[in-house]
């Protein structure tokens, strides 16, 4: 797993860097630079004799293209760089590399409106014919962009949209796709689609969320900021990636399925068994000892068939739905039980409601809640924090709307907010936030947050939610903190995904993932798994270059 900064945080490191440490913001840009060169070459191939069109911004941004454009030109390429703005209106670090880059005598265009943006384009196709396309580099805005992008700097991300797909010319962002906001992910306007992000000390959420369909293969640099600095920042971001694997546990020779942990599950309704036993397989696959389901009676002989290596207790009261009424046997059966799952296929009757809301309250043990559970949580919204014990909520964006009471646009504007709901609403218990989709963010009512980036499309698809809400329940039985086992398991729950996804990238089933999960788990374990690509994206860190 890796650190993850906020575009606020990010800012912080390197103001720390520069004002306390010492170290020169013109080395941090040299560096930056330097190492996006780097990066290019090794997954672009060498610049020598090939053109890279450079469009720079306005501020740091733009400078750290200008570093760019004067390594290109140090090894055998032709840089041209393509300014945004009057380039006599760059300050600092910007301003000395814009001396550097003109007494080199570097090609330099300005295109400070969107009829000279068109008429320095239109001379590409000459820059092309001399010497072919290497790359576009996109220097326009760094992760401090705020607002949405309009005028020629809008043109210029469409443009370079336009020349990607129309002539297959490779588009490198620097730090941050322009126009991508870097802690929601969300689009401000437009953004480049970039086919290589290089982003500077620490990747940040923007670059995941939404499953990263922007930022292409990311890569890190290491600027130079001191370890102690970020040490010292005690961020509170991490990325799910392989290396989440060192959590798993070998087990002793001598274990059985009374030191693997047992768990409740409650869920399944008339019409809706198939999530019930998909969370059970998930628990199962995740390496859970002992798993129960409380059912409805009359559906009981659909679970006993459908899935030998569970248990079920039918509920006398519950015909075909659960009911308030048996909640003296469920509180029985939590015996022995080290987790409970409530919720995959409940249904939403008033009595089904008014057991979940005593078990979501009163049960001390670990509680993955999910899917109806959490549409029935949501009516009393205002005492969801009011637990007597550890919760992991699991929502996908529509039943985060409920819970929160904001439109789904809003929950998918800024996922990690809306992760972070609970942050500091002083909850006695812990509360983890699983807000799924494409880059699952979870985050923690003490502020703890993580961004996943595993998983793939394929994954559209009934009932994985259900397998998700298992795997978290296995783990937890088998020892993990709620922490741990919200991470670890939507990291697992993705990476099975992402194996069948090498097959092809749709058509597997969540019970097909469930399956997959001790082969993805051993090689985790074992060191033996590559970075996750999803849509793309992987990441690898540099070493300072200077």
């Amino acid at each position: 797993m890796r650190q993850l900064a906020t575009a606020e945080e990010m800012q912080g490191l390197d103001r720390q860097t520069i004002e306390e440490v010492g170290i020169p913001g013109i080395v941090l840009m040299e560096n930056a630079g330097q190492g996006t060169a780097d990066f290019m070459e090794q997954e672009l191939g060498p610049f020598q004799g090939r053109s890279v069109v450079i469009f720079a911004g306005p501020g740091n941004n733009g400078g750290d293209g200008l570093v760019i454009a004067r390594h290109v030109h140090q090894r055998g390429g032709f840089p041209h760089v393509l300014f945004l703005v009057d380039p006599d209106r760059l300050k600092g670090d910007a301003a000395v590399n814009c001396r550097v880059v003109r007494r080199l005598g570097l090609s330099c265009h300005v295109a400070d409106s969107e009829e000279t943006l068109d008429q320095a384009l239109e001379q590409l196709a000459d820059i092309h014919l001399r010497h072919p396309v290497h790359s576009l580099v996109d220097a326009l805005f760094g992760t401090g962009l705020g607002r949405p992008l309009e005028g020629r700097f809008l043109a210029a991300t469409r443009k370079i949209n336009f020349l990607k797909q129309q002539h297959g010319w490779p588009v490198v962002s620097v730090d941050i796709p322009s126009g991508l906001h870097a802690d929601s992910g969300q689009v401000l306007g437009g953004a480049v689609e970039a086919d290589l992000t290089v982003t500077y000390g620490l990747a940040k959420p923007g670059h995941f969320m939404h499953g990263g369909p922007h930022t292409g293969l990311l890569r890190v640099v290491d600027i130079g900021i001191p370890p102690q600095v970020v040490q010292d920042a005690a961020l509170a971001g991490e990325l799910l990636d392989h290396g989440i694997g060192r959590l798993l546990r070998s087990r002793p020779r001598n274990a059985h399925k009374g030191t693997c942990g047992h768990l409740l599950v409650l869920a399944g309704s008339e019409g809706k068994t198939g999530a019930a036993i998909l969370c059970a397989r998930g628990a199962l696959h995740s390496g859970a000892g002992l798993v129960t389901l409380a059912v409805p009676h009359r559906l009981n002989p659909i679970f006993e068939t459908s899935l030998p290596e569970a248990m079920t207790v039918p509920l006398p009261s519950a015909a075909t739905m659960l009911s308030i009424r048996d909640l003296d046997l469920v509180v029985s059966l939590l015996k022995g039980k080290k987790a409970i799952v409530l919720g995959p296929g409940l249904g939403t009757d008033p009595d089904t409601g008014k057991l979940v809301q005593r078990l979501y309250r009163e049960m001390e043990l670990p509680m993955v809640v999910d899917a109806d559970a959490l549409n029935l949580i949501a009516h009393h919204r205002d005492e969801i924090t009011d637990t007597a014990g550890p919760r992991i909520l699991t929502p996908h964006p529509g039943e985060m709307a409920r819970l929160t009471g904001l439109g789904t646009g809003e929950i998918q504007a800024d996922r990690l907010a809306a992760a972070l709901w609970l942050k500091d609403r002083g909850a006695g218990s812990t509360i983890i936030t699983v807000l799924k989709g494409a880059g699952t963010v979870i985050g923690g009512n003490d502020g703890r947050w993580a961004v996943n980036s595993s998983g793939n499309p394929g994954m559209a698809t009934g009932g994985m939610g259900d397998v998700l809400s298992g795997i978290i329940g296995g783990l937890l039985v088998q020892g993990h903190g709620p922490w741990q086992a919200a991470c670890l398991g939507v990291y697992l729950h993705g990476a099975a995904a992402d194996r069948l996804a090498e097959q092809g990238d749709r058509g597997y089933l969540a019970s097909d993932v469930a399956a997959m999960l001790p082969r993805t788990m051993t090689c985790l374990a074992r060191g033996a798994g590559s970075p996750t690509k999803g849509d793309s994206t992987e990441v690898q860190q540099s070493a300072a270059p200077a």
